[in-house]
């Protein structure tokens, strides 16, 4: 059976390269009918927090992927991580490093830039030396000895991976403190748990070479690894917090649908299909191919995002929608006066323009608000520039044909307003803009027509006198 991990640790946030490792870890077990596990690697006790690992916990749930067993915790191991590392020194494919970090800084200052590696001072202490370090209680490190030749392993997506052991050094497995280090806690879990592929970021491969020659050492078969190539920001870096968003959970603070995260992030590196549909986690999970993933870097691009979550809020219900936004406690209590269907009808008028759930919010005030809109006065400046007597003449044409309106739709409502601006001897588009503005206190909406259905009768009059009163 396949089984794969997504292995975070809890010491920062769950960002955006971390989660597309974790879509495609879930997609491929899951299209293989395998088990994802959620293993927390919180060996540095220290740095790790509870809340961090609740917040990754978050994240994947938000985006459904949901993890088989329980969550895994390093930081509930290390006897088992202990007895591996001694198990080592025993057989003597591990030794005792008594050289303090001080000691280390120090040579690793006076080597050439980039160029140094543990010279193994420690390795060919006798028995006499060790006793006498252990009667002092002198603090030392477990080392791994680097035996000679090559190691190689095949990559799905690099190939053929080879280096030369000469250019690694002989690295610390366990602590001075007792706790372990990510290669001795990574090998042993991978084996334990019976981790069938490893399906991670690039920049981890120097690493896989060290743990495959762990494995060796533990007589254990490595698993198939996987080395996804790291997501970059526009500038050709790799992404980080300087980009945006740090963790997750702030893109769905901003208003961004999981769907569209999930089909944005299936882009990087793979191309599920049309790259201008959403997809569901189901269809993500039919159609993976981990043969088909590119080795190139993808570049994470901002407007394609909104683009997609665009898409992903059309076709989302209103009512959905409204559930959403209405997590938002003090959004849901400042609106809660309106019928389910009034403010679900807002919904569906508003989201073909709408790219984030928050701007939502913005129509909300704009179209809900018992004062009703804020006519900002550098807008109005723009939309009747001077004089406003002719503005407000003409509306007063308009007002009295909506007056005498009895099917105040849409299309009674385009009669209304044209035969209104012949009357006046003006173009439409001299009442379509300001009864636009006078609505909603926007330049921009929906077919104005539908939104004075929208309003009603009495609600579009109200706020046509207010607008003319406020022209004034």
């Amino acid at each position: 059976m396949k089984k794969v991990r997504f292995a975070p640790s809890p010491t920062g946030h769950l960002h955006i390269g971390g989660v597309r490792t974790a879509l495609f870890n879930y997609l491929y077990a899951k299209n293989a009918a395998g088990e994802f596990i959620l293993r927390i690697e919180d060996t540095d006790v220290e740095r790790s927090s509870p809340e961090m690992a609740e917040e990754i916990s978050a994240g994947l749930s938000w985006l459904g992927m949901k993890w088989d067993h329980e969550p895994y915790y390093q930081s509930h191991h290390f006897e088992k991580y202990r007895e591996i590392a001694f198990r080592l020194l025993r057989e003597g494919k591990a030794y005792r490093c008594f050289c303090t970090p001080e000691e280390i800084e120090a040579r690793k200052k006076s080597a050439p830039a980039g160029l140094f590696k543990y010279d193994r001072k420690c390795i060919s202490l006798d028995a006499a030396e060790i006793e006498r370090h252990a009667a002092k209680k002198t603090p030392f490190v477990i080392r791994f000895f680097i035996p000679e030749g090559v190691t190689g392993f095949k990559d799905r997506v690099h190939k053929e991976m080879k280096i030369n052991n000469s250019e690694l050094d002989d690295y610390v497995l366990l602590k001075s403190d007792g706790s372990p280090t990510y290669h001795l806690s990574v090998v042993a879990d991978d084996s334990s748990m019976g981790i069938s592929d490893v399906i991670r970021g690039d920049d981890h491969i120097s690493n896989t070479f060290k743990q495959i020659l762990l494995f060796r050492a533990l007589a254990l078969k490595p698993p198939k690894y996987t080395h996804l190539p790291l997501i970059f920001g526009a500038d050709k870096k790799k992404l980080s917090k300087r980009h945006g968003e740090t963790s997750i959970l702030e893109f769905k603070h901003k208003g961004y649908l999981p769907e569209a995260i999930i089909t944005y992030l299936s882009q990087l590196s793979w191309l599920p299909g049309e790259n201008k549909k959403i997809f569901t986690m189901a269809d993500l999970v039919q159609k993976f191919n981990l043969q088909k993933l590119s080795k190139n870097s993808p570049v994470f691009d901002y407007e394609k995002l909104r683009f997609l979550n665009s898409l992903a809020i059309r076709r989302k219900p209103p009512g959905a929608i409204y559930d959403i936004l209405s997590e938002d406690k003090e959004f849901a209590a400042a609106f809660s006066e309106f019928a389910v269907e009034k403010k679900e009808a807002l919904i569906e008028l508003v989201k073909p323009r709408m790219k984030t759930l928050i701007e939502f919010k913005e129509k909300f005030k704009n179209y809900l608000s018992k004062e009703g809109p804020v006519y900002r006065r550098e807008e109005l400046e723009k939309l009747a520039p001077g004089d406003k007597s002719g503005l407000r003449k003409n509306l007063g044409v308009f007002l009295d044909r909506l007056s005498a309106l009895d099917s105040f739709d849409s299309a009674g409502v385009e009669e209304a307003l044209r035969s209104s601006a012949e009357e006046a001897g003006v173009k439409a588009a001299a009442l379509i803009h300001p009864s636009r503005f006078a609505l909603t206190g926007e330049t921009v909406s929906p077919s104005i027509f539908e939104v004075f259905a929208f309003f009603g009768k009495e609600e579009s009059i109200k706020r046509i006198k207010s607008f003319i009163a406020h022209s004034g």
